[in-house]
Formats: C-alpha cells, structure tokens, sequence
C-alpha cells in the first residue's frame, strides 16, 4: 500500500472512531464518514466494500497491533523507557490500552462497544491461547481448553471495562497482579 492509501486510510479510520465516540455504529452513516474524513464516494469504496468492512478493517489494525505487540515484549514502543519491560503479557497489553492508541479506550466504552469488545475478545483468544492454553496445564480436571480461554479472555475484557469505568486509578501493574492472582490458579 503506497502512502497516499495509507494517509487515506488513516483520515477514514479517525473520521469513523471520531463519529463513533459520537453516536451508536448503527446510526453512523457512509455519507458522514466520507464528509469527515473528506474524502469522496468513490475513494471510500475503493477501500472498503461496506462499513462493516470498515469497521473489520479498523479492529483488526487496533487490535492486531496492540495484541502483536503484547505477545513480543520486545516490541515497547518507548512505554518503558525508564523502567524494564513486563514480565506479564497481560501487564504490556495494559500499558498499550493505558496509551490510548488510535483512541481505543472510547472505542471499548463507546455506544459501540459490544462491536469493539467482540473483536477485542477474538482477539485475546488467540494470544491467550498460544501464550498459556496451549502448554501443560497440571490442573487440567478435563476443562475444555476453548473454555478456558473463554473464560480467561472474557475475564480480562471485563476487567478493562471495569478500569475504565472508574478511570483507570489502578496502574497496569496493579491491574495485571489482580488479574494474574486470579487467573494462575486455573492454568
């Protein structure tokens, strides 16, 4: 993709979240995407089929990022320039939401949220399954393993929303000891 669809990407991606944060997804139309993100009919289709398209498009860059990015410690982005990295995947994917990136925290509390959170939750299976599900597991007592990451994904989307709720007071560091004392006994 060449810079100028990129840029033309990006001002698509940002009119939508923006409108978004705004008004539920259903009441969102094609006609004011395109008027925000100045753009014209043609060049938004061109892109994109549908605004479900869009919106697939646009979780899969915020969430394959920001769950890439967990899953390789290595990969901080500057978060911890005066500190280590995390041990715990869970502690980095807290730091990425905590920096807000792409405005994902009013994407998650949104109108629109069960949409964001739904793609969010696919998302965290993955990395939960082929960081903690997929190895031995001693406590096993026959628990299907799409169960477990079920459970355990569900279990930290809803922590999420209950830090953002109160204003995320709580460091990631905080939130990820909660979590992980919680979590550790199942795996």
């Amino acid at each position: 993709m060449d810079r100028r669809q990129q840029k033309t990407r990006a001002a698509v991606f940002a009119a939508f979240s923006s409108l978004l944060a705004e008004k539920s997804y259903s009441k969102v139309t094609v006609q004011e995407i395109i008027d925000t993100a100045n753009i014209g009919r043609t060049t938004f289709y061109a892109h994109f089929e549908t605004k479900d398209d869009l919106l697939k498009a646009l979780c899969e860059v915020l969430f394959d990022h920001i769950i890439s990015s967990a899953a390789d410690c290595t990969h901080t982005h500057g978060l911890y320039s005066d500190k280590d990295a995390p041990e715990s995947v869970f502690c980095h994917l807290l730091h990425h939401l905590q920096e807000n990136e792409h405005n994902i925290l009013v994407l998650l509390s949104c109108e629109s949220s069960e949409l964001f959170l739904r793609y969010f939750k696919d998302s965290l299976n993955e990395l939960i399954q082929n960081q903690f599900v997929g190895r031995d597991r001693e406590n096993d007592a026959g628990i299907p393993q799409d169960f477990l990451v079920n459970h355990i994904s569900g279990s930290f989307v809803e922590m999420v929303l209950w830090w953002i709720k109160g204003r995320m007071k709580q460091t990631p560091e905080e939130l990820d000891r909660y979590f992980r004392a919680v979590i550790e006994p199942i795996l």
